[in-house]
């Protein structure tokens, strides 16, 4: 048995994904928890890793500057560890929307992965 051994950035966790097959399922678990938590969103599953990293990017800035106390329900419906959001630097929201969009998909790739695995 493997044991899960987190990625250390977005670029490795979406390639993992792709190489393990699960990259459909990951981009499934996102839209779910998203829309779970009423903040629609809705990544075809023809969005490249590159398109979802840019994207999902994007819509953590926008809850950032807008919507901020629906990001931490969002955070929140995902299960992002709050000790992980509290070592944030939120200094420059560009690099702290980078930052929380990778916690997001961590814990979304970390459900998908155990599901396949048990």
């Amino acid at each position: 048995m493997s044991s899960y051994i987190a990625p250390v950035n977005t670029d490795n966790l979406l390639s993992e994904a792709e190489r393990e097959n699960l990259y459909a399922k990951l981009i499934e678990q996102i839209n779910k928890d998203f829309n779970f938590a009423n903040e629609p969103i809705d990544f075809p599953q023809s969005t490249s890793p590159y398109e979802l990293k840019v994207q999902l990017h994007e819509k953590i800035y926008r809850l950032i500057q807008y919507k901020y106390s629906e990001l931490l329900n969002l955070l929140y419906i995902i299960d992002v560890p709050e000790e992980n959001i509290k070592q944030l630097d939120g200094g420059d929201t560009v690099a702290l929307s980078e930052q929380i969009a990778f916690l997001i998909l961590r814990r979304e790739w970390m459900k998908v992965w155990f599901r396949n695995r048990f």
